[in-house]
């Protein structure tokens, strides 16, 4: 019985050891372990626009040229410093098709239909399209809008009633979100006149999802810029915030893809470790380090996921 009992202690010793460096007797394998080794980085990444005092592009910006401060901590030491062109971009053209901007209707579709056609895309870069008025937003078409978006299902849009602003806001960040990727850029294209009449979601809500997307939100105000509102306002922050741009209808389309491919064209992204901090949301601002005449645009801040 004690000689049993010592081959048991014996064996179950044996399996033991054998468990703890990963082996596996009998399935024909040569003994050695096979680790896989798990870790996490946690990375903010940010896009930005350099310009002179007379708000011109300017090129060969180097990572000396500025530092990020990230909730008041300065940050000079980047992981990666790229270009625009090298980035692929994820596109959602957000058109307001209620019943406040009806006057404008015709127009908005026109430039919305040339800023698509004309843009230069790349083959891996993927643009939607979502209009909205009365209680939602829809998708008019999604990823192959480059090709699909006719004359017949911009007829086909519903138009007139009450003014979602926010909750479509809501909807298009929510699908930037989902289906983001380290390596694209996501573009809210917003045409609309910055008015909200009937959203469940708060502007500051709708706001907060904007900056969590790490979306640039490029804002066409379709209002009259004789009679400046509360919407005109609404669109200047969203955009200002995004560290997008501003524009108007009436400057035309011309103006409208001037301005977003310029961007597209002199954006750098720049990335760099997550600081440590108690807090969920953490601003950001861009200053230079040499060259006091440097200007930069970026969004205002990310949430910390």
């Amino acid at each position: 019985m004690r000689w049993l009992i010592l081959l048991l202690l014996f064996g179950m010793s044996i399996c033991a050891r054998n468990r703890a460096f990963g082996r596996s007797n009998g399935d024909g394998s040569d003994g050695r372990a096979k680790a896989t080794y798990h870790s996490t980085a946690s990375e903010v990444r940010v896009a930005f626009f350099a310009t002179d005092s007379h708000d011109r592009p300017v090129e060969g910006i180097e990572k000396g040229d500025f530092a990020v401060v990230d909730n008041e901590i300065v940050i000079r030491e980047f992981r990666s410093f790229t270009r625009s062109a090298s980035i692929k971009l994820d596109v959602i053209v957000l058109f307001d098709s209620s019943e406040s901007v009806l006057p404008q209707f015709k127009q908005e579709m026109a430039d919305v239909r040339l800023l698509i056609s004309q843009w230069p895309w790349s083959a891996e870069d993927n643009v939607s399209v979502l209009s909205f008025s009365g209680t939602e937003a829809r998708p008019v078409c999604a990823g192959d809008c480059r090709t699909s978006l006719t004359a017949d299902r911009i007829a086909s849009t519903p138009a007139g009633g009450s003014t979602p602003l926010f909750d479509a806001l809501d909807t298009a960040t929510g699908l930037l979100t989902r289906r983001g990727q380290p390596d694209v850029w996501p573009v809210i294209v917003l045409f609309s006149d910055g008015d909200d009449t009937i959203s469940v979601s708060s502007y500051h809500e709708a706001l907060a999802k904007v900056l969590a997307s790490g979306a640039q939100v490029y804002a066409v105000d379709l209002g009259d810029p004789r009679q400046p509102t509360i919407g005109t306002n609404t669109l200047q922050k969203i955009a200002d915030d995004s560290g997008g741009r501003f524009v108007r209808l009436r400057d035309g389309a011309a103006r409208i893809f001037e301005d977003v491919i310029e961007d597209l064209h002199s954006a750098r992204i720049v990335t760099y470790a997550l600081p440590e901090s108690s807090s969920d949301f953490h601003s950001i601002r861009i200053l230079p380090t040499h060259n006091l005449n440097l200007q930069f645009r970026c969004r205002r801040g990310y949430y910390r996921r």
